[in-house]
């Protein structure tokens, strides 16, 4: 299920709960059509399921819809991890950057594409994860913002 959700524009709120044979999942829709898709999926899979709740959302990011590390980096592979890290380390991200991927990809000893690849993967899948979270902060005002920021 979890799967179904993360492939559209919909934010898993965990935790999942397990009750009596049944997972109960909150997600966060920005657009009533991703709901739909989602609903269209789940039903050509043949999941039995209930909407037990369904309400508007007003923008405020409660204190306790925290980024997991699980949901950032569990789809990240060992090699994607190190390029992320690797890159990190040589400065690559530090404006201006302190590392190239050719000379990164040189002292690591790997093809600049070989490592590219890896470190665009892994960039790619950290944004897709960080979206749904980058438009609900989006979403709430000045005001819920002010509460939210850490000191």
């Amino acid at each position: 299920m979890g799967k179904n959700i993360d492939s559209l524009n919909l934010l898993h709120v965990s935790p999942v709960v397990y009750e009596k044979g049944w997972e109960y999942y909150r997600i966060i829709a920005f657009r009533h059509g991703d709901v739909k898709r989602l609903l269209q999926r789940l039903e050509e899979r043949g999941f039995v399921f209930e909407i037990l709740r369904k309400v508007p959302f007003d923008g405020f990011i409660a204190s306790s819809l925290t980024l997991t590390a699980d949901a950032l980096f569990s789809a990240l592979t060992e090699k994607q991890t190190d390029a992320l890290l690797t890159a990190f380390t040589h400065g690559y991200y530090r404006l201006p950057r302190k590392a190239s991927i050719q000379s990164i990809a040189s002292k690591k000893r790997v093809p600049r594409t070989t490592y590219q690849e890896h470190l665009k993967k892994a960039e790619n899948k950290l944004i897709t994860s960080l979206v749904p979270y980058i438009q609900l902060f989006r979403h709430a005002s000045e005001e819920q913002r002010e509460r939210i920021k850490v000191m």
